[in-house]
């Protein structure tokens, strides 16, 4: 335990042979979550997240940035396909239509800003495939090559998505909520009148601490910690922030007595055990003023089916293991690269 002392005649506490077992498959999983992620990143083109450019950027890193242009040009009047944020982004307008209809006078609803490092010269295709879905995005940042992360701040950015790693870590780094988008491996129909958000807690809605006793002290240290800590809440995690704005948003719709009808729900999908350290989490959300719609405390047990039976729009989590789960059973989702497990990865 921290601060604990021996002295010299005192004996070291050695190790049960559960625990090195423990540690020794902990280290086998965070090798081959490393493993897909490092495959992840470095084999999937970089679209924009919100439109499928995985054969513009081959052409970009064939041929080269002026070839790229030369064939955006070309091909503006042909519609580009949906990327992995398309469907949620399509859910945002939806709430969005709902809200005017309640609050005619009233601005307070989701602004979506197209952040991009491409050039000037493709904002006409993007353009036309706004257009042509019918969605509403009249803010564009196109930096030309350069990262828009500086650009984040400015906007007063509450949630960066992006199917760029590094551009994540880097808005991460700043601050800023954000996460790398990975498209589901099979097609699935989404709600079109309900936005549905999963989040994991720790080290998404949470901090890592309670994370970080269960990777270096275990499995039991950390169900005491847990109960020892129940009526202390736990801090803030990256994605906190925007779970409290869909909560300020659906509050917006119960005081028009549309509780049933809302078109917001959130999850709270977590390995976690409700006996033994459930109480904690849900005491933090309370604390906060927070509601949660649904919590699902899993046990340990794959997260992949339960998302099936959700459908969210979007899944985050920070554990690249979790994220290929929710992807080959055909959930969008989206890695938090914050927290321990990621020290976990780069370690192993």
């Amino acid at each position: 335990a921290p601060g604990a002392m021996s002295g010299p005649g005192s004996e070291e506490p050695q190790p049960s042979q559960a625990a090195e077992d423990r540690q020794q498959e902990a280290e086998q999983d965070w090798a081959a979550a490393k493993a897909f992620y490092d495959n992840a990143v470095t084999q999937r083109a970089r679209p924009v997240t919100l439109f499928d450019l995985v054969e513009e950027q081959r052409i970009y890193e064939e041929q080269g940035l002026e070839k790229y242009v030369e064939y955006q040009q070309k091909n503006e009047n042909v519609i580009l396909k949906p990327g992995p944020a398309f469907y949620f982004v399509k859910a945002l307008e939806h709430v969005n239509a709902r809200l005017l209809e309640l609050y005619p006078d009233d601005e307070e609803r989701f602004d979506i800003v197209l952040m991009t490092n491409n050039h000037a010269q493709v904002g006409v295709r993007l353009i036309n495939s706004i257009n042509h879905y019918g969605l509403t995005i009249e803010r564009f940042c196109m930096t030309g090559g350069e990262s828009p992360i500086g650009y984040l701040t400015a906007y007063l950015t509450n949630l960066y998505l992006s199917a760029d790693s590094e551009k994540v870590q880097e808005a991460i780094e700043a601050g800023i909520a954000s996460a790398t988008m990975f498209t589901a491996n099979k097609d699935v129909a989404y709600s079109d009148t309900q936005l549905r958000v999963a989040f994991d807690g720790d080290a998404v809605i949470f901090s890592d601490e309670s994370e970080q006793i269960f990777k270096e002290q275990g499995l039991d240290r950390f169900f005491e910690h847990e109960q020892l800590n129940e009526n202390k809440p736990l801090a803030q995690g990256p994605l906190k922030g925007f779970l409290e704005d869909l909560g300020k948003l659906q509050k917006k719709f119960y005081a028009k007595n549309e509780r049933l009808n809302c078109p917001i729900r959130t999850y709270l999908v977590t390995a976690r055990s409700a006996v033994s350290s459930g109480a904690r989490v849900l005491k933090t959300l309370r604390s906060w003023g927070l509601e949660i719609d649904e919590a699902l405390f899993l046990a340990g047990a794959p997260k992949g089916p339960v998302l099936v039976k959700i459908r969210p729009h979007i899944f985050f989590d920070d554990q690249m293991f979790h994220i290929e789960g929710a992807q080959k059973l055909g959930t969008t989702a989206a890695h938090v690269p914050y927290g321990i497990a990621q020290k976990s990865c780069k370690s192993t």
